[in-house]
């Protein structure tokens, strides 16, 4: 056979070899307007090389062994002996490593922080994200730690560290340390307090013995956790270390891992306690209020990990349709599919935008501005809400430029949409977020202010955009079955958000064509119902992954 009926056309190359942060120019602009100018080229040198790092073809690798090899769970040794613990493939540490290194868990411990964290998440979640799973609880607890300050004294300079330092030992004697959480109970989810674990003291420092079987335990290997248990003063935060001082192990009982839709490279676990040692953070009874800061900070997270999938998905299509050709051209410039690139870019570059302008203000917060504290409390569940609920449709449709390719599993899109699903659901579904943000609206009357003040910035810019702002104070005048219309409102405040970030920060093209679609209703139901005479060339242009 001359081999002829195998000859290769008309399929792209791999998107692979290039520069994931700088091909981003949501990511780069946003970064720099966000940040102090004498950090710029630190953060923007930092930020190459990871992107570099998450585009070469060893980290996309890693990402797809770690999902093809998830993790198994060994619950006792050839003896008999319980040991509790799970073994993940040489990929999911290596993973790790270079999360750790680029300081995803380090964002309290240098100069802004936050901002330059988010920067790396949006560009590392993009490699896999089942391991940010991990990185993102370590990084959250060190502000609830914060209530109890021996234990933080302790536990935070490893958590800050930059040294992946796997395995259990004392964390007294590890360069590094990760912390997962255990809130959720199989007869409460997100009502807390109905949850059964209990906490008997052990001694006046601190110390109990904690009985109950929690629902989700993530990141099982972690070090420690956070977890919920009730106390004779109520619902109480407590730290559990996996290996005590002495170097025995805490009874934590592993029952089986989760088999989860996606995130297939993160270990989710059913655990047991049966008197196992935990130190108290914070007063009895205050469980709920140590743990909200962990709670916003990894909403945020959500939040990012939605942007960063949402950016590769639409990094793949538009890979994908630069070149390939169908019906004498580039899909790329096809009327039709250029409207389905262009409408999925401007999803991306809102997300992207709203992310960064919340985590710019996580380190304005944490140097003293009341103001931009007030705006987290609205904003942070608001932007949970819609961000990780357009990412599933947007990561379908993105699937489906790449046509049956796409829907094949070496082509990376089956991975990303199952993904999709998970951070609408982690730290509080859809509505929760929009009771939170109820909350917020009736308890907390400087979080809306913000809110105002912040949208209030681009009035008279764009019409659409003020009259959204109009309806959106309309409905809020009307409290008449509120909780009802709680998701419609919870949208309308996300959009309008997004919609005056873009007005104020964003090319023309692209601010006008989601004014145009998002707030003035000229869109249809589906992807690529953009009005024709927008600048869709320039948008798709914009969001290209490699010149």
């Amino acid at each position: 056979m001359s081999g002829s009926t195998h000859t290769v056309t008309n399929q792209p190359p791999p998107l692979v070899g290039y520069d994931v942060f700088t091909a981003d120019r949501a990511l780069t602009e946003g970064l720099e307007r966000h940040l102090d100018a004498a950090l710029v080229e630190t953060a923007r040198a930092e930020l190459t090389v990871l992107g570099s790092t998450a585009g070469s073809a060893r980290a996309q690798e890693w990402g797809r062994l770690a999902n093809e090899h998830p993790p198994v769970l060994r619950t006792h040794d050839r003896y008999g002996h319980r040991i509790d613990e799970v073994d993940f493939h040489p990929a999911w540490h290596s993973l790790m490593g270079e999360g750790v290194s680029a300081g995803l868990t380090a964002a309290w411990a240098r100069p802004a922080g936050h901002l330059r964290r988010a920067a790396a998440f949006l560009v590392w979640s993009q490699v896999e994200a089942g391991h940010l799973c991990p990185l993102s609880m370590t990084h959250a607890a060190v502000p609830a730690l914060s209530a109890q300050p021996e234990l933080a004294a302790r536990w935070e300079p490893r958590l800050t560290s930059t040294v992946y330092d796997f395995g259990l030992r004392p964390v007294s004697g590890k360069a590094g340390a990760l912390l997962g959480m255990g809130m959720t109970e199989k007869q409460g989810g997100s009502d807390v307090r109905a949850h059964t674990t209990r906490a008997v003291a052990l001694a006046d420092d601190g110390a109990y013995a904690l009985t109950g079987h929690k629902w989700f335990c993530s990141a099982p290997m972690s070090d420690g956790f956070l977890v919920l248990a009730q106390a004779d003063g109520g619902p109480t935060c407590f730290l559990v270390p996996r290996v005590l001082a002495d170097g025995s192990r805490n009874p934590f009982a592993l029952q089986r891992l989760k088999d989860k839709l996606g995130n297939r490279s993160n270990a989710s676990a059913e655990v047991e306690f049966d008197g196992t040692w935990a130190r108290r953070v914070g007063d009895e009874g205050r469980g709920v209020r140590t743990i909200i800061d962990m709670v916003a900070a990894t909403r945020l997270d959500c939040v990012l990990g939605s942007a960063a999938l949402m950016r590769q998905a639409v990094a793949q299509a538009i890979h994908h349709c630069t070149y390939r050709e169908a019906f004498g051209g580039k899909l790329v410039d096809k009327p039709l599919m250029r409207n389905v690139l262009a409408d999925l870019a401007l999803e991306s570059e809102a997300a992207t935008t709203l992310a960064l302008r919340l985590a710019a203000a996580y380190d304005r917060a944490a140097d003293g501005d009341e103001r931009e504290r007030a705006l987290l409390r609205l904003a942070v569940p608001a932007a949970k809400y819609w961000v990780t609920k357009r990412c599933t449709p947007v990561a379908a449709e993105a699937l489906e430029c790449l046509g049956g390719n796409g829907y094949v599993e070496e082509s990376g899109m089956p991975r990303l949409l199952r993904e999709s699903p998970l951070n609408s659901i982690w730290e509080g579904s859809g509505n929760v977020q929009a009771l939170d943000v109820l909350r917020a609206l009736q308890r907390e009357p400087a979080a809306f202010d913000a809110f105002l003040l912040e949208v209030g910035t681009t009035r008279g810019a764009d019409h659409r955009l003020d009259a959204a702002v109009k309806d959106l104070l309309t409905e809020l005048g009307d409290l008449d079955g509120i909780e009802a219309r709680a998701r419609r409102l919870v949208e309308r405040i996300a959009l309008v958000l997004q919609g005056s970030l873009l007005v104020r920060y964003a090319p023309a093209e692209v601010a006008d064509a989601f004014c145009a679609s998002r707030l003035g209703g000229d869109h249809g139901a589906a992807f690529g119902t953009l009005p024709h005479t927008l600048g869709l060339t320039e948008i798709v242009e914009r969001a290209r992954p490699v010149s």
